[in-house]
């Protein structure tokens, strides 16, 4: 398979594409009801400066209060429905771009793989399905290791959750699931702190402020802040999602200036550009 640290060693940070598959994800759920609605978008995201799209079947949109009681768990059956015919086709059209896939099923990263995948984004770190890393190993592709959604963070909403020490806390757990990675064999690791899961408003806030101090960590860094509550209140107002853009885009910069390789973001183009601004300032 080819690698995802050869790209990240000529170009950081990169910017994946959020192309969501689901009728209810917070922000674009329903958006993209067929496989050519989700190419399409696809393309116009690498049109924009994508370099990975990151396709998803799931959500996971967290339980608190923001959004009730979250996303309902799906079959592994309606997963791979959602998203093989996409990657497929998306494979199809472009034979170059990056492709993720987002699930915490083994089976399903499994299938993704063999239709054309090349990623896979596991938000539960390999603890809903530990068979995962077993599937990262035999395919030979990079796995991104995400806080703050699995079986341990499904116990309690998040306005519940209390941390004594959140950078500590998530630095700790991404250790040891890195690890845990390593030793089943997983030779491409990166790490996403997991903003909006299983944290406050203030452990988001911390998180973003002390990203630079997760490089200890010895991974490539995933950051997902696009559209998300924390950036909704952070702004004032907590504007609806799709009006959280430029909050979305201030905090990918400073992420991108604290350590992120990889920004997440459902907005790729204005990204994208706020980016190369600040690439060409750090160039000059």
């Amino acid at each position: 398979m080819r690698s995802l640290a050869d790209l990240l060693s000529r170009r950081s940070p990169l910017v994946m594409g959020i192309l969501n598959v689901t009728p209810d994800s917070f922000s674009d759920g329903g958006e993209y009801p067929t496989p050519p609605d989700a190419v399409r978008h696809a393309m116009t995201m690498v049109h924009d400066g994508a370099d990975i799209i990151d396709i998803g079947g799931e959500s996971t949109r967290p339980p608190g209060a923001t959004y009730g009681k979250g996303a309902d768990p799906v079959s592994v059956q309606q997963e791979l429905d959602r998203v093989i015919p996409v990657i497929e086709r998306f494979r199809r059209e472009n034979s170059t771009t990056f492709i993720s896939i987002d699930t915490q099923k083994s089976e399903v990263a499994d299938h993704a793989i063999r239709a054309g995948a090349d990623v896979i984004n596991d938000v539960s770190a390999g603890t809903h399905d530990p068979h995962i890393f077993k599937i990262a190993s035999i395919q030979g592709v990079p796995l991104i290791l995400m806080h703050g959604h699995g079986p341990q963070f499904q116990k309690q909403v998040v306005d519940e959750y209390k941390y004594e020490n959140v950078v500590e806390s998530v630095s700790t757990y991404l250790k040891e699931r890195v690890q845990a990675a390593y030793s089943s064999g997983v030779k491409e690791i990166l790490a996403d702190v997991g903003i909006g899961f299983a944290k406050k408003y203030e452990d988001n806030l911390k998180l973003l402020k002390h990203h630079e101090y997760f490089l200890s960590l010895g991974v490539p860094l995933v950051l997902g802040v696009s559209r998300k509550s924390t950036i909704g209140r952070a702004m004032g107002g907590n504007p609806a999602p799709k009006m959280r853009l430029a909050g979305s885009v201030s905090a990918a910069v400073y992420g991108a200036q604290h350590g992120a390789n990889i920004i997440r973001t459902h907005d790729v183009k204005e990204t994208k550009e706020a980016l190369n601004v600040l690439s060409a300032i750090n160039n000059s």
